[in-house]
C-alpha cells in the first residue's frame, strides 16, 4: 500500500479528495495540513450533519466538532472547483475553514436526494460511498471498516493517522559521537551528513578518544556539545554551574545539561518533558533565577494548566477563597520546588534559617514560599488571565503542558514580548485534559518540532528520584 504523501505526489499536483467525518474528528488541524500539502478538499452534506450532531458531546469528538464550526468564517455559492455537479439534485458551496492566519476551502456536495434508500451497514457511510464514486474522488477516512467496503467495490481510499505517536519515548535529543581529544575532527564532523541531519540544539554525547601509535583508543572522559548555527559548540557543564551557583547543585548530567541550555544566551523557547521527579521544575526554576542574576531577564511568571484529575475543565469559579487562593490551589508544583530550595538553605547557612524562619524579620514558616517569590520576582498566573497581555523580559514557566492542546500553546507563545523566553514543561504520562490522550497532547507536539525546528529546544529527562512504588506504577500503568 502507498504511503498517503507518495500517493499524491503520484496523483498529480492537485488532488481531490472527500473527507470522511473521522478526519475531522481526529484533530481538525488535519485540514491545515493537508491544505498545504496542495489538496482540494470536499465533504458530504452527511458529514456537516453528523459534525453537528456531535458538537453537544462532552467528549475529544465533541471537542473537535466544535472547534471545525468555530473556525468556518465563509459560506458561498461560488466553489471554485474544477469539479461540476453529477446530478441534477446535486449542489456545491464553499465553505472557508480559517485557522492559523490560513483559509482552507472546504466544497460541500449537497445531495437533496440520494439513490441509497436502505443499507446492510452504516446508512451514512453507504451515501458517503455514493458521493465518492459519483465524482470519482479519494475518500479519505480513517474508519477501517468503510475502507474494507470501499476495497470491495473498487473506489479508492486512504487513511490519515498522522496525529497520534505511537512511541513517544523513542524520540530523543542526544545523540553519540566519538571524537578526538585533541579537536582535530570536531570540523571534519561538523561538516559531515551525520551532523547536518539534525536541528540546532540537539546535544552531542561525546566520547573522548585519542590516538597511540595508530592505535584508537577511548580515554572515559565524556563531552556534551550542541549543535548551534551549524556548527558543534562544547559545553563546559561543571564550569557553568560553577559560575552560576544554583541553590540546589543539578543531580545527574540530564539535570545539568537542561540548566546550561536554558541559560544559552540564543535559547528562546524550550520543552522539558520528564516524570515526577526528574527535576524539570526545579531545574526550571533555578535556570530562571539565574537568568535573573544575569539581568537577562527582569522576573519570573509561573503558567500552569488549572486542570486536575478531578475536573474536566479549567475552572476556578468552583473554588474556595478569592483569586490568589483559588490559583494557589493548582500551584503545587512550583511551591514544593521553592520550599525545597528553602529548607536545603537553612541546612547550609545560619543566616538562611534567620531570613526564612523569622527570627529577625518577623516572617512565620508558613509566609516563607511568599518570601521567597517576592524576593525573586516570581509570578504566578492562570493561563485564561493570558489572554490579551503581553509578557516583557520574562523567564515564562509553563507547566503541565500536557494538558494543553496547541491553541493553547499558540495563545501563551504569542504573548511572549521583547527579550523574553520560556520553557515549557510537562509529563505526557499524566493526562487530565478531557479531550488529549497520551499519544497526543501539547508536550508531544513540542517535542516534535523540536526535533526539526531550529528555533526550540527539546529535552526528555529520563533519570528520575522517587520511590520505588512510585516507580512502579509510573511504568506500569
Amino acid at each position: 500500500m502507498l504511503k498517503l504523501s507518495l500517493y499524491f505526489s503520484i496523483r498529480g499536483v492537485m488532488q481531490q479528495v472527500l473527507l470522511d467525518t473521522s478526519i475531522i474528528l481526529d484533530n481538525t488541524q488535519n485540514l491545515i495540513d493537508l491544505h498545504n500539502k496542495n489538496m482540494e478538499l470536499f465533504i458530504t452534506d452527511i458529514v456537516l450533519e453528523e459534525l453537528d450532531r456531535k458538537k453537544d458531546q462532552q467528549s475529544e469528538s465533541g471537542y473537535f466538532a466544535r472547534e471545525f464550526f468555530r473556525r468556518i468564517h465563509n459560506v458561498s455559492k461560488e466553489s471554485m472547483t474544477s469539479i461540476t455537479p453529477q446530478l441534477s439534485t446535486d449542489y456545491i458551496t464553499c465553505i472557508v475553514f480559517q485557522a492559523q492566519d490560513i483559509c482552507v476551502p472546504l466544497f460541500v456536495i449537497t445531495r437533496t436526494k440520494y439513490r441509497t434508500a436502505h443499507s446492510d451497514y452504516g446508512f451514512n457511510d453507504a451515501r458517503i460511498r455514493e458521493v465518492a464514486k459519483d465524482y470519482k474522488l479519494l475518500l479519505l477516512t480513517n474508519d477501517i471498516a468503510l475502507r474494507v467496503r470501499f476495497m470491495i467495490e473498487n473506489i479508492e481510499s486512504s487513511s490519515l493517522n498522522q496525529a497520534a505517536i505511537t512511541s513517544p519515548k523513542e524520540i530523543s535529543f542526544i545523540h553519540k559521537v566519538a571524537l578526538l581529544r585533541d579537536g582535530s575532527d570536531t570540523e571534519e564532523f561538523s561538516q559531515s551528513d551525520t551532523f547536518k541531519k539534525f536541528s540546532n540544539w540537539h546535544i552531542f554525547e561525546i566520547d573522548e578518544v585519542d590516538m597511540t601509535d595508530s592505535m584508537r583508543y577511548e580515554t572515559g572522559r565524556k563531552h556534551f556539545g550542541i549543535k548551534q548555527n551549524d556548527t558543534l559548540e562544547i559545553l563546559d557543564l561543571d564550569s557553568i554551574i560553577a559560575t552560576q551557583k544554583p541553590y540546589i547543585l543539578p543531580l545527574n548530567v540530564e539535570q545539568k545539561l537542561a540548566y546550561a541550555i536554558l541559560l544559552h544566551a540564543n535559547n528562546y523557547v524550550s520543552i522539558i518533558t520528564g516524570s515526577t521527579g526528574s527535576g524539570k521544575t526545579l531545574t526550571a526554576l533555578q535556570a530562571g533565577i539565574a537568568l535573573q542574576k544575569m539581568g537577562v531577564v527582569d522576573g519570573i511568571v509561573y503558567l500552569r494548566n488549572t486542570i486536575t484529575a478531578n475536573d474536566k475543565e479549567a475552572e476556578l469559579g468552583f473554588r474556595k477563597g478569592d483569586e490568589d487562593q483559588k490559583l494557589h490551589y493548582f500551584m503545587y508544583p512550583l511551591f514544593s520546588s521553592i520550599n525545597f530550595i528553602i529548607e536545603r538553605l537553612k541546612e547550609h547557612s545560619l543566616a538562611k534559617r534567620i531570613e526564612y524562619k523569622g527570627e529577625t524579620k518577623g516572617f512565620d514558616k508558613e509566609h516563607a514560599t511568599q518570601y521567597f517569590l517576592d524576593k525573586h520576582r516570581i509570578e504566578v498566573m492562570d493561563i485564561a488571565h493570558a489572554r490579551g497581555i503581553t509578557l516583557h523580559n520574562k523567564f515564562v514557566i509553563f507547566d503541565e503542558v500536557q494538558n494543553a492542546s496547541d491553541a493553547t500553546i499558540k495563545l501563551i507563545g504569542t504573548r511572549m514580548g521583547e527579550k523574553s523566553r520560556i520553557v515549557f514543561l510537562g509529563d505526557y504520562n499524566q493526562i487530565d485534559h478531557p479531550y488529549l490522550s497520551r499519544l497526543r497532547n501539547g508536550a508531544l507536539s513540542l517535542l516534535l518540532k523540536a526535533q526539526k525546528d531550529d528555533f526550540i529546544f527539546g529535552l526528555q529527562l529520563k533519570h528520575t528520584i522517587r520511590s520505588e512504588i512510585a516507580s512502579w506504577f509510573d511504568s506500569n500503568f
